[in-house]
Order: C-alpha cells, then sequence, then structure tokens
C-alpha cells in the first residue's frame, strides 16, 4: 500500500510539474510576446526621439537666427531712432535760426521803413523850405541852394539804395536757409 500511495503521490507531483511547465511555457510566449511588443514600442519611440532631436536641434539653429535677426534689427531700431532724435534736433536748430532770421528782417523792414519815413519827412520838409527859400532867397542864390538840396536828396538815396541792397542780401539768405 504504501507503494501505490506513494506512486499516487508522485504521479500528481509530475502532473503538477507538467502543468506548471506548461504553465511557466505558456507564461514565456505571452512574456516574449510582450518583450516583442515592448521592443517594437522601444524602437518606435527611439525613433520618434530621433526625430524629436532632429526637429529640436532645427528649432535652435532657427532659434539662433532669429535671435541674431532680432539683435540686427534692435540695432538698426537704435541707430534710426539716433538719426531720428539728431534730425530733429537738426530741424529744430534750423527752425529756431529761421526765426531768428525772420525776426532780424522784421527789424529791418521796420527799422528801413522808419528811415524811409524820416527820409519822407526830411523830403517834405526840404521841399518846404524850398518853397519859403524861394520867397527869401535872392534869383542869384537860387542855383547854389538848389545845388546843396540835390546833393542832401541824393545823400538820401544813396542811403537808402544802401538800406535796400542790404534787405534784399539778407531776404536771399532767408531764401537760402528755407
Amino acid at each position: 500500500m504504501s507503494e501505490t500511495t506513494g506512486g499516487d503521490m508522485q504521479e500528481p507531483k509530475v502532473e503538477q510539474l507538467m502543468g506548471k511547465l506548461r504553465r511557466l511555457q505558456q507564461g514565456k510566449r505571452i512574456l516574449e510576446e510582450e518583450i516583442k511588443e515592448v521592443k517594437g514600442v522601444s524602437d518606435s519611440l527611439q525613433k520618434e526621439l530621433a526625430s524629436l532631436q532632429t526637429e529640436v536641434y532645427q528649432l535652435e539653429g532657427f532659434l539662433q537666427e532669429k535671435a541674431e535677426t532680432c539683435r540686427k534689427l534692435q540695432f538698426q531700431c537704435a541707430e534710426c531712432e539716433q538719426d531720428s532724435v539728431r534730425q530733429l534736433n537738426q530741424n529744430q536748430k534750423s527752425e529756431e535760426l529761421l526765426e531768428q532770421y525772420r525776426c532780424e528782417i522784421q527789424e529791418f523792414k521796420l527799422k528801413h521803413r522808419k528811415q524811409r519815413m524820416k527820409f519822407e519827412n526830411q523830403l517834405l520838409q526840404l521841399i518846404e523850405q524850398h518853397k519859403n527859400l524861394h520867397s527869401v532867397f535872392s534869383p542869384e542864390r537860387l542855383p547854389d541852394e538848389i545845388k546843396s538840396a540835390e546833393n542832401t536828396i541824393s545823400q538820401l538815396l544813396a542811403a537808402e539804395q544802401m538800406k535796400l541792397a542790404q534787405l534784399h542780401g539778407l531776404q536771399e539768405e532767408l531764401e537760402e536757409m528755407e
């Protein structure tokens, strides 16, 4: 009895071991399939990683180009701003100088107008004096008095011509400045 009992006990152990072996072989096949699948996924991920690394490298190059372009544009912008400020300052100085010349011309015109009015008054006075002197002085002295009056008139006319030439010169300078 002990042999049959011992033999019986050994059979289930072999069957258990065979079952366990079959389960292990099936587990091994499943694991091999999973390993194959994982390896496929890993290969796919490696390819995607390589692709992404290439894209990162390209994007970094693109970023460097854009950063360089940005620096250049910022430098050009700064230069343009400086030029603009210089030009505005120059324009302001030109405007101030132009205004100064306008004021000087106005002053010159006013002075000339005053001188002309003074000249006209003097001329009127001379004419009036001439009328009065004609009656006072004798006809012999008349040519000398006329010469004196003509000299005075020619001197005043020469002074007026000189002032007109100066005014004309200033007017030309103003037109050149504009």
